[in-house]
């Protein structure tokens, strides 16, 4: 078991709100970092302030379609030309965000020997643009594509100039953002979008992510749960852990009597559970954790 006891979540729950003062709670929240072996598990939350929405934060994006579907995108050709449209515009967007100041922290905890890994269900590449190295992207990578039928991987940048030769003029169409590096079109622009087909077999391709209704890969899984099972704390940072695919980690670590630390904007499913709770932004929160953790160090050696 983690620190060889066993802990129940109402030895310590400390539910706050960061801006109504949660000095205490904050505290609390600095010890159990700076115990290290600390394991993040991050969500949308994490992004938003990189101006990357996220589907039910307070920022979420309102959809006007559904997310794509594995089974949808792999059976039906009118739905890869919207999906391709969004996406094109979407990848553009998410290629020129960059780590915030919640994604730098991360990684500086790491720096200090606080985080010994971070599990993401992110796909937008920021936390290893941050610095974190000990990185598991439990849903994929925007960055990269494969074909569905030959497997062939290939960097992102090749297929959107390609995307950009077969479709002038498109890319200044205007798009709402929407997560997970899509983009709200019309769907005159999307009938209209010409889709790139595998340079290797001239099979389908898609983005090396997770789709819905589609496996998480069970060696990004099994290394998570090795992750989890090895922490002191995990520390659930912008999820509302509403998908399976995060909150299984929770459970795992419940069941280890693992204590459980989230920072999150709203209610997240794990609320219960969790020994410290603060509801406020990570920006705020990450770097002066970072700060009062870096500042207890320093005195120890000093």
């Amino acid at each position: 078991m983690a620190g060889g006891s066993i802990w129940h979540p109402g030895d310590l729950v400390a539910t706050t709100t960061y801006a109504r003062g949660v000095d205490d709670v904050f505290e609390q929240l600095a010890h159990l970092v700076g115990r290290g072996d600390v394991v993040a598990l991050t969500g949308a939350g994490m992004s938003t302030d990189s101006g990357i929405p996220d589907y039910r934060g307070p920022t979420g994006a309102r959809r006007r379609h559904s997310p794509m579907t594995y089974r949808e995108f792999a059976s039906d050709d009118a739905a890869r030309r919207r999906y391709w449209a969004r996406s094109h515009l979407g990848w553009s967007h998410v290629l020129r965000a960059r780590p915030n100041a919640a994604h730098v922290a991360l990684a500086e905890l790491e720096r200090m020997g606080c985080v010994s890994g971070v599990i993401t269900q992110n796909v937008d590449g920021l936390h290893p643009a941050a610095g974190s190295r000990a990185v598991v992207e439990l849903h994929g990578n925007l960055a990269w594509t494969v074909c569905v039928d030959c497997g062939d991987v290939r960097p992102r940048h090749e297929l959107a100039d390609r995307l950009d030769s077969m479709n002038p003029g498109f890319d200044l169409r205007p798009a709402r953002m929407a997560p997970d590096g899509d983009a709200d079109l019309v769907s005159e622009a999307e009938r209209g979008f010409a889709v790139a087909p595998c340079t290797t077999c001239g099979g389908v391709l898609k983005p090396d992510v997770v789709f819905f209704g589609e496996s998480v890969p069970r060696e990004r899984v099994a290394s998570s749960f090795a992750m989890v099972e090895a922490a002191s704390l995990l520390l659930v940072v912008g999820s509302s852990l509403t998908v399976m695919s995060g909150y299984r980690f929770v459970i795992r670590a419940r069941k280890r009597g693992t204590p459980i630390a989230i920072v999150n904007r709203g209610p997240t499913r794990g609320d219960a559970d969790a020994a410290v709770r603060i509801d406020a932004g990570l920006g705020d929160v990450l770097p002066r954790l970072v700060d009062r953790i870096g500042h207890r160090l320093r005195t120890r050696t000093g």
